[in-house]
C-alpha cells in the first residue's frame, strides 16, 4: 500500500490498543489508513471492522487499496458513530485521531495552509457548503472575534486586531493573501512566497477557522458519549488530539467517566498523555503536538 500520510504515534496507538487475532476495530477518522494498516494486520479480521472519514479523497483512496471486506463510511465521526449506535454494533476497538492529515496540508487546493497559495476552503467534506471563503468575507467582525478567541485561543485584544484587518481588507481570494496579511499588514497581502522564520502569525487564526468550518469541537463534544455504547466489554478507546481545545474535551470526559465508582464505564488507560519520542519527531516533525490518551471499558 502506498503511503501517502505519516501515522503520529503509530507504535504507541498499536501497543495500548493490543490489537489481538479476530477483534473488531472502528476508526472514527481513517484518513490514508496509517494506523489502521497496521491493526488489521494483526487482526485479519475485515469483515467486523470499519473505517470513517468525511473526506471524499481518503474514501477513494481506502476503497482502492484495502481489503474489500472492510465497511467504509463516508461521513463525519459522529453521524458514523451515531449510525452504529442505533443498530447496535460494537466493537473491540476503536480510534479517533482528531489532526489534520498530511495530504490535506500538502494539497494547496484544500486550502488548509497559509504557506502555499490555495483557495478559501478548509472544508474536510468537499460536499459542504460551508467553507473558509464565507467566513473571511461574509462574517461579522464579532464573530471572527469569537472564533479567533475560542478556537484560536488568542486574545481579544489580538482576535480584535486580525477581525479589523480581515473585514477591512475584504474581499480575499487565497490563503497565502490572508496570510500575508495577518502577518505583515494589509499592504503586503499581495505578496507571494514571503518567507517566515519560527512560528507563523497567522497559525492561530487559520486553526479558528478550520475548526469553525468543520466544527471540530462540536462534533468532538456529541460523540464522546457514544463511545461507551460502541464498545465490548473490554474494549479499548485510543484518542489523539492535536491542540489543547481537543485534549481538554477528551481529558474531561475520561476523568469523568472513570470517578464514578461502580458506575464507571472506563479505566483510563494513560494517567498523561502519551507524546512523540525524540526519533518520531525527526521523522515527523507534525507529531510535536500530538497527545494519546488511551481508556478501557470495564467488563
Amino acid at each position: 500500500m502506498e503511503k501517502l500520510h505519516e501515522p503520529v504515534l503509530c507504535q504507541e496507538v498499536v501497543a495500548n490498543l493490543d490489537p489481538k487475532p479476530g477483534e473488531s476495530y472502528l476508526d472514527l477518522t481513517a484518513g490514508y489508513a496509517g494506523h489502521a494498516s497496521k491493526i488489521l494486520a494483526v487482526t485479519q479480521n475485515y469483515k467486523d471492522s470499519t473505517l470513517v472519514d468525511r473526506d471524499g479523497f481518503a474514501i477513494d483512496y481506502l476503497t482502492k487499496n484495502l481489503n474489500g471486506e472492510v465497511e467504509l463510511i463516508r461521513d463525519d465521526f459522529y453521524n458514523a458513530a451515531l449510525s452504529k449506535v442505533e443498530c447496535g454494533k460494537t466493537y473491540d476497538m476503536i480510534l479517533a485521531d482528531f489532526g489534520v492529515s498530511s495530504p490535506q496540508l500538502d494539497n494547496s487546493e484544500r486550502g488548509f495552509s497559509f504557506l502555499k497559495e490555495g483557495p478559501l476552503d478548509m472544508r474536510m467534506d468537499e460536499s459542504q457548503a460551508l467553507s473558509a471563503d464565507t467566513i473571511v468575507n461574509k462574517w461579522h467582525p464579532r464573530e471572527l472575534e469569537k472564533i479567533f478567541v475560542e478556537y484560536g485561543e488568542e486574545s481579544l485584544g489580538t482576535a480584535k486586531k486580525h477581525a479589523r484587518e480581515i473585514v477591512e481588507g475584504r474581499p480575499w481570494h487565497n490563503t497565502l493573501e490572508l496570510a500575508n496579511a495577518i502577518a505583515f499588514g494589509k499592504h503586503l497581502s499581495k505578496s507571494k512566497g514571503t518567507n517566515w522564520h519560527g512560528k507563523h502569525p497567522a497559525t492561530q487564526v487559520f486553526q479558528a477557522i478550520r475548526i469553525a468550518v468543520n466544527d471540530e469541537l462540536g462534533i468532538i463534544e456529541r460523540t464522546l458519549p457514544l463511545l461507551p455504547k460502541l464498545l465490548n466489554p473490554g474494549g479499548r478507546v485510543a484518542i489523539i488530539t492535536f491542540h489543547s481545545l481537543e485534549d481538554r474535551l477528551v481529558k474531561k470526559y475520561f476523568k469523568e467517566h472513570s470517578t464514578l465508582g461502580e458506575e464507571s464505564e472506563f479505566q483510563v488507560i494513560t494517567k498523561n498523555p502519551i507524546v512523540a519520542g525524540e526519533l518520531e519527531l525527526v521523522i515527523n516533525p507534525r507529531a510535536r503536538s500530538a497527545k494519546l490518551r488511551v481508556a478501557r471499558k470495564r467488563n
